[in-house]
């Protein structure tokens, strides 16, 4: 799980260290500022539009914090709600999907 929590953040979070850009989703935004320097802004855009394929408007902004602070992530993982299983299922899927088609 720890390996799939880690591949999950750096597809999403992999990312140069350009400024965002007006009008791009939170989850773009997150990975433009984030210190990541081994993709292009092109695949933050790629990952936005998953993002708003797969995760609902409040789960994109829940998800776009992890990127300053992944352990949030973690605690979302091993909460033991009911709504953090289904957000955790959905980003799971997010990610998947993300790898996928954004790489």
């Amino acid at each position: 799980m720890k390996l799939l929590l880690t591949a999950t953040l750096c597809a999403v979070m992999i990312t140069g260290a350009m400024p965002a850009a007006a009008g791009a989703g939170v989850i773009e935004k997150a990975c433009r500022q984030s210190d990541r320097t081994a993709a292009s802004p092109s695949l933050c855009r790629c990952i936005q539009s998953v993002a708003n394929a797969s995760l609902n408007r409040s789960e994109r902004k829940t998800v776009s914090k992890w990127f300053s602070d992944p352990h949030q992530a973690q605690v979302v993982r091993q909460s033991s709600r009911s709504a953090d299983e289904r957000l955790w299922k959905r980003y799971k899927s997010f990610g998947e999907n993300a790898a996928r088609v954004c790489s």
